[in-house]
């Protein structure tokens, strides 16, 4: 760890966010979907929401759904650290490139912190949304320069479980 709190490794990148900004994006009730377009598949949503939350870290469920909204997967639970969901996007310097953007996404035009990491002819790129503390808006994965799989949230909410 270093001092800075968005910096988990000295060799790495600061992230985005800390996990304090991510807990308090991300009560109970949250619900993430992202559309996933991957080479030899249709296209699918996979849904993430936040069922119960504390200082330390979430319990989620994740499925999958059509594009139409229809289920495809039984949800499967998760439980994570708030410092664990921040690494995620703890990236290596010598490997992964930042810089600023806007990205037009389903939310409309946004400010985005760009996270480019290669390895060889693979290129993974994630645009973290600097409004929205969490998972990236957008992901993508290329090899020898064509986009093999692409990630981009569609709705970020938080819904009343009550």
């Amino acid at each position: 760890m270093t001092n800075d709190p968005r910096q988990l490794e000295p060799d790495h990148l600061p992230t985005p966010f800390t996990a304090a900004e991510i807990r308090d994006a991300s009560p109970p009730g949250k619900t993430v979907r992202v559309l996933v377009e991957s080479d030899g598949e249709g296209p699918y949503l996979t849904v993430t929401r936040y069922d119960s939350c504390d200082s330390e870290g979430a319990i989620r469920q994740a499925w999958q759904e059509s594009p139409e909204g229809i289920r495809l997967s039984e949800p499967q639970e998760f439980q994570s650290a708030w410092l664990d969901l921040q690494a995620h996007a703890s990236f290596p310097v010598a490997t992964t490139t930042r810089d600023e953007v806007e990205l037009d996404t389903p939310f409309g035009r946004l400010d985005c912190l760009r996270y480019v990491r290669r390895d060889g002819d693979d290129v993974d790129t994630f645009w973290f949304a600097r409004s929205m503390p969490g998972m990236p808006v957008r992901m993508e994965s290329a090899t020898g320069g064509r986009v093999v799989d692409r990630r981009t949230q569609q709705s970020n909410e938080i819904h009343d479980e009550k």
